[in-house]
């Protein structure tokens, strides 16, 4: 009776188990399997159910979770690849066909395969722009027989989340030169292969919770890790970039490029300024964050402060508010030709191997031509973003704004209509959508003012 009743207990989980599957959370799974001769052919088979007790908690399929397997002894024999099958059903088949090898212990030659073979494209892993995540689960019973370290952090760093799962006698350094950080949940230490199956509800919760996917994956964010339906994107904080990785953060040098020309007049101006430092009070600045340089130009170019120059929100709104309206001709391609040479110079504060942003605001059309530095600067690995307001000539915009236009060019017919500008520029990593309300509110209440005096 005893032994009835513990069979159907063990069914009645089984059933919970089919009947509660995984969240819609795809994966490219790969199970590295040690099938060297200190393990028993009994033991082996506990390891084929618990992956395919495992595989329970999988949506299994093409456009979903892919499952690939291989196992190895003295070398690697891969039994399937990410792309061989699109069932959970086949799966389970090929698992429940495998045989024994009973040879060595070459668990390093294994993570190397994983790395080098199972992961690649040509074998069914999805490219990495698709942040589709990579996991490797290598179970062994015992000491390797060549290194593991420095393979093991290479596939880390590769982007290969790896839970390492120890049978008995391992030695837990071993499991945790394998493993993901954090150990706590990627190093798993049971002792004996009857205790294996122990570990189906740790890895359910882990394997599970795609409202949680940051908190289980080796995602390698640099700042920060966005939970998305199914999967993980990296974002960056305020005023920095994501580089083409799509993990790491590129800080940010903003140059503004500011027409004094006599056309704008005083009043509009003032305008400008109040835009500059509305954007300013949006943007991270701070001695390691983005750095501000402001140039305005006329007949001639004057630097009113350099990239290196301030490293606060207030000293860069102060040293706005102080500057002075210039007032005489329009010469865009001179102010340019300054920004180019000069104001991203290491000279005048900036950095290497940071995102380089120019602003360029114009009323009208320029006395000199534009084409020639704009497309260096472009070539040069400069954004330029390119405002125009009233007669601004939309020929000129577009030969210094980067492409494409929709994103880098911005109009406005008149400064009364210069909150048009705020509520459609969007620059990735600069300002969120409040930041533009609150600009747009202030230039109002300004313009207001100013059409009350």
């Amino acid at each position: 009776q005893i032994k009835c009743y513990i069979h159907i207990l063990f069914i009645t989980n089984f059933s919970l188990i089919a009947e509660n599957p995984c969240k819609a959370i795809p994966l490219d799974f790969v199970f590295v399997i040690d099938s060297s001769r200190s393990i028993r052919s009994e033991d082996y088979e506990k390891v084929k159910t618990f992956i395919i007790n495992l595989l329970q908690f999988l949506d299994i399929g093409h456009d979903a979770t892919r499952v690939g397997l291989l196992q190895y002894g003295s070398v690697v024999q891969p039994e399937f690849s990410l792309n061989t099958y699109s069932s959970r059903a086949e799966v389970e088949q090929a698992v429940g066909d495998m045989e024994h090898l009973a040879t060595g212990t070459m668990t390093g030659l294994a993570i190397q395969y994983t790395m080098e073979t199972a992961f690649t494209e040509e074998q069914g892993a999805r490219p990495l722009n698709m942040h589709i995540p990579r996991i490797a689960m290598i179970v062994t019973d015992g000491r390797p027989q060549d290194s593991v370290k420095e393979v093991a952090a290479e596939a880390r760093n590769a982007g290969i989340q790896i839970f390492a799962i120890g049978v008995g006698r391992v030695d837990m350094k071993i499991l945790k030169a394998i493993g993901s950080e954090p150990h706590s949940e990627h190093v798993h230490l049971v002792a004996n292969f009857s205790q294996i199956e122990t570990l189906i509800s740790v890895f359910q919760t882990k394997l599970c919770e795609g409202s949680k996917l940051c908190e289980v994956v080796d995602h390698q964010c640099q700042h920060i890790c966005m939970n998305v339906p199914g999967s993980y994107r990296c974002k960056c904080r305020k005023s920095f970039s994501i580089n083409p990785d799509g993990k790491t953060c590129k800080v940010l040098d903003l140059v503004f490029v500011i027409d004094g020309s006599k056309s704008l007049g005083p009043a509009n101006f003032e305008l400008v300024k109040q835009f500059v430092n509305s954007i300013v009070d949006s943007l991270d600045i701070s001695r390691t964050g983005t750095h501000v340089g402001l140039i305005q130009y006329s007949t001639k170019v004057r630097t009113e402060f350099t990239l290196g120059q301030y490293v606060t929100v207030d000293s860069i709104k102060q040293a706005v508010r102080r500057m002075e309206y210039m007032g005489r001709g329009s010469r865009t391609g001179s102010a340019l030709r300054h920004m180019f040479e000069s104001s991203f110079s290491s000279r005048e504060g900036a950095r290497p191997n940071t995102q380089r942003v120019t602003i360029v605001f114009t009323d009208g059309r320029s006395q000199d031509d534009v084409s020639e530095w704009a497309s260096k600067a472009k070539n040069s690995g400069i954004t330029i973003y390119a405002l125009g307001i009233g007669k601004a000539i939309e020929q000129e915009l577009r030969e210094i704004a980067s492409e494409p236009d929709e994103m880098h060019l911005y109009y406005a017919e008149s400064f009364e209509k210069m909150g048009e500008i705020t509520q459609k520029l969007k620059i990735p990593g600069f300002w969120c959508e409040c930041a533009l309300f609150y600009m747009t509110k202030k230039l109002q209440t300004l313009e207001n003012q100013l059409l009350q005096t």
